[in-house]
């Protein structure tokens, strides 16, 4: 980089240049305006040797960016007991992401609301980031988070305590989500698809939520139902979690009526198969601007409409 001076009729202006070589062919770009000479004046004695020694810290600068560094390695020298070595980096470009969808003010919002001490934060990133790169429980969850190059800000009981404050903020949170997603990107929100499974537990009695009901893997334990709205391009756009003892039917219109309320999305047509399409979802979504695609058997089918082009 140098210096360069450009002189009018009435002021002459400093500026720092960097010399190109673009499709063969030399030129110099513009790097930074420092000022006219009238102006440095004000703050310098001499504003041409302020500038080029200026130019010349800038130029050491980069030279030290820039510079090769040799890492020496001792194939004899022991590793430190209980001394972490080594560390996980990947979660880096999920945390770009969650950030750009709004986690930390989300969760900031909550904490605002309450009294507890803990990062909530922290607690909820480092379960989204294991969840992806290694899904597993929480408590290996929390240890596996240790190896990441930020440490966890919270401790394992404190894990197990945020998670009776996100059940509670979770239609705050998947509202929020909603919105700031549409921020980064047009959502296809006009159609909508819905579905419904169910997760069964190791357990013989019915507890809490986790009832008896019609297992999709025709187990005999208890399970807790959950229904999945994703949007026209399979991103999820919000879920539902229920006892597994009612007709998955019955879950739908609570839902939309989510939605409808808390995203503010009333024109849309939902999709669903053949078991989520009884008559009293059908008659609720041809209100307003709703409507609705399903699944039929053909052999169910009244004649009229078998014989219908």
């Amino acid at each position: 980089m140098r210096l360069k001076i450009s002189e009018s009729k009435n002021s002459k202006s400093l500026y720092v240049i960097r010399s190109t070589y673009e499709n063969g062919k030399h030129s110099s770009k513009v790097v930074e305006r420092l000022g006219t000479y009238d102006e440095l004046k004000k703050t310098n004695d001499d504003p041409i040797a302020w500038a080029k020694e200026y130019i010349r810290k800038l130029n050491e600068q980069e030279k030290e960016e820039k510079r090769e560094i040799i890492v020496r390695f001792k194939q004899s020298k022991y590793l430190t007991k209980d001394k972490q070595q080594h560390f996980y980096g990947g979660y880096l470009f999920l945390q770009s992401l969650y950030n750009q969808l709004g986690f930390p003010k989300i969760y900031q919002d909550i904490a605002s609301r309450y009294k507890f001490t803990y990062d909530l934060n922290s607690v909820l990133s480092r379960l989204i980031y294991t969840r992806i790169l290694f899904p597993s429980s929480k408590k290996s969850s929390f240890e596996f988070a240790k190896n990441f190059l930020e440490a966890p800000a919270f401790d394992q009981h404190q894990m197990y305590r945020a998670l009776e404050v996100l059940a509670e903020e979770d239609d705050f949170i998947q509202s929020q989500l909603y919105a700031n997603s549409k921020k980064l990107g047009k959502r296809n929100d006009r159609i909508l698809y819905y579905d419904c499974t169910n997760f069964f537990f190791e357990i013989e009695q019915e507890d809490g939520i986790q009832k008896y009901g019609a297992s999709k893997e025709h187990r005999p334990n208890p399970i807790v139902e959950m229904g999945l709205l994703m949007d026209g391009d399979g991103i999820p756009l919000a879920y539902c979690l229920h006892s597994g003892n009612p007709n998955e039917q019955t879950t739908l219109q609570p839902l939309e009526k989510k939605i409808l309320k808390d995203f503010n999305l009333s024109k849309f047509i939902i999709c669903t198969d053949g078991g989520l399409s009884s008559l009293s979802n059908r008659k609720f979504n041809t209100r307003g601007e709703r409507a609705f695609i399903t699944t039929q058997s053909l052999k169910k089918m009244k004649g009229h409409l078998k014989d219908w082009p």
